[in-house]
């Protein structure tokens, strides 16, 4: 009798070890999704460089997706306006150029997960470039005439650049950097400037989630 009540309180015992031992093999951490982190953001920058050694000023906006803190793709729109001073049908001595370009911005970046990251933005677009009197924009008595602004011509540039990104928060990002613009060629009178290719170096900041959480859950064996 007593040798059955051992064996009867030895069986009730191990209960609990073989639930916990259950929990343990039934259940584990898992993850098809591949733990892929989403963002999205709206950024605004600006920028200095020359066309034809002449001062330039950039202004750019985008908005991106953020795929994983690691890529960006997203569409950027980029106006200049440079100081050229020429000597043209609209001016005797103060004819600058104005323009601007659209088009698909992608970003690689690295060294994600740091405070301060490396990437390499590359911008394709097209866009359009004229003259127009600088008298137009340094005089506020200027008497506007549509026919200080010259017919436009048709550009195609290809911007790649690095900049360095600093992560204040989860929605605020800061950027630096320089970039390099090829163009297509331009016809427009006075034709002392066919291309505006050139660098440019500038700063701007970014807005938005850009890290929006990981998926985590258990899956039954």
């Amino acid at each position: 009798m007593k040798q059955l009540k051992s064996i009867i309180l030895g069986f009730l015992l191990s209960l609990p070890v073989c639930g916990i031992a259950q929990d343990e093999t039934d259940y584990v951490e898992f993850n098809d999704r591949k733990n892929v982190v989403h963002g999205v953001y709206l950024g605004l920058n600006m920028a200095y460089g020359e066309i034809k050694n002449k001062d330039t000023f950039f202004t750019g906006l985008k908005v991106a997706y953020v795929a994983n803190q690691q890529f960006e793709v997203g569409l950027s729109t980029v106006g200049f306006y440079s100081q050229q001073n020429l000597t043209g049908a609209l001016s005797a001595n103060n004819e600058d150029l104005i323009g601007g370009y659209v088009g698909l911005h992608l970003e690689p970046i690295f060294f994600s997960k740091s405070l301060v990251n490396l990437s390499f933005p590359v911008l394709i677009g097209a866009g359009a470039v004229g003259y127009v009197d600088g008298d137009f924009f340094e005089n506020d008595d200027y008497d506007y005439d549509h026919d200080d602004f010259e017919t436009a011509d048709a550009i195609f540039v290809l911007e790649p650049g690095v900049n360095l990104l600093f992560n204040v928060s989860r929605y605020l990002q800061l950027e630096a950097g320089v970039k390099y613009r090829f163009s297509s060629h331009i016809d427009l009178a006075p034709n002392s400037i066919s291309r505006i290719s050139g660098f440019s170096g500038g700063i701007g900041v970014k807005v938005g989630i850009f890290n929006m959480g990981r998926n985590r859950y258990k899956k039954n064996l």
